[in-house]
């Protein structure tokens, strides 16, 4: 007959989920380094393009096309970096790191959905942040449909280990063993 052990005795897989100060300061750090290095890049293309042809281009904000490559590269700054790392340069800045919502590394394609889903949190008039402030695991729209939490990243490693732990621990509890 197989019991489960009391609830106290199991392991925990959760971590300490990163709170609106943490992720907004590391969105702020994200935007300004992505903006600053789109328009590094145009200044670069600007700088070829007078050297090969002579004439100077003008990049202009109200531009639809600037616009448009611009919207594109922060999908990609942000897609790439949480479908690579799980983290972007604002949320390593800060020690935060998006997990899946079980605290297990989050694979490119959940990174990718969680990047194309994220503009949703906004369109809906922000209201797609009020999870952030609202539940235990601090998690806005984008992080629901996607199935992903952001967590502080030193805790990350320990709540995947605590989860590892709890997997161990479950088959383990269950079994019954013949004593000699």
């Amino acid at each position: 007959m197989s019991t489960r052990p009391p609830q106290g005795t199991l392991v925990g897989y959760q971590g300490h989920y990163a709170g609106a100060v943490s992720r907004f300061a590391a969105y702020s750090i994200d935007l300004v380094a992505s903006t600053v290095v789109f328009a590094l890049v145009l200044a670069i293309i600007s700088w070829g393009v007078r050297i090969v042809t002579g004439h100077d281009v003008n990049w202009n904000r109200s531009n639809i096309v600037v616009v448009i490559i611009y919207v594109l590269w922060q999908f990609l700054y942000f897609g790439y970096s949480w479908a690579v790392s799980g983290r972007t340069f604002g949320m390593a800045l800060l020690g935060i790191r998006v997990v899946r919502a079980d605290g297990a590394i989050l694979p490119p394609k959940q990174g990718v959905l969680r990047a194309l889903v994220f503009p949703l949190s906004f369109l809906l008039f922000g209201l797609g942040f009020i999870g952030i402030l609202v539940q235990h695991e601090h998690r806005a729209l984008h992080d629901l449909i996607a199935g992903s939490a952001v967590v502080y990243s030193w805790d990350a490693r320990a709540a995947q280990l605590r989860f590892l732990a709890r997997q161990a621990e479950l088959p383990a509890a269950g079994s019954t063993s013949a004593g000699p």
